[in-house]
């Protein structure tokens, strides 16, 4: 057996057994979103969402998750745009209650149950900060740190 061959059925095993292959997700290149996301909080990577979350979330600013991160009407389309021009694909959700946080969708909870200690989890303060972690989830990366 070849060995790309080996590798690539290797990698199939890991994708089915729900394990990354590649901890790589997108860079935002966008410097409006990067600077007023990341103002606050990491600028979390728009395929961890699909379009439709990010339409509610940036129709809710007034209300963000506890806090007020209003902005302007043309900065709201600007960042709501590129969210969802780069969202992920549709998951399952019931009609008209798209996912909000990124914690509560499956993926999210299958990677990192029981991974995280109470310790690191202490240290973060919130499981939504990934950077407590990871230290270059800004970079797109998201393998274990």
């Amino acid at each position: 057996m070849k060995k790309s061959l080996i590798f690539a059925a290797g990698g199939a095993l890991l994708v089915a057994a729900g394990v990354a292959q590649d901890s790589k997700a997108s860079v935002i290149k966008d410097k409006i979103v990067k600077d007023e996301c990341g103002a606050c909080h990491m600028a979390y990577q728009p395929e961890f969402l699909p379009a439709a979350s990010w339409k509610v979330i940036m129709n809710g600013l007034t209300d963000h998750f506890g806090g007020d991160a209003s902005l302007d009407e043309m900065t709201i389309k600007h960042i709501t745009d590129y969210l969802v021009k780069h969202a992920g694909r549709n998951r399952r959700f019931p009609k008209g209650n798209p996912p909000l946080r990124i914690t509560k969708l499956h993926w999210f909870v299958r990677n990192h149950s029981g991974e995280v200690s109470p310790r690191s989890r202490k240290r973060a303060g919130t499981m939504s900060n990934c950077i407590a972690c990871h230290r270059d989830a800004e970079k797109g990366y998201f393998g274990d740190d």
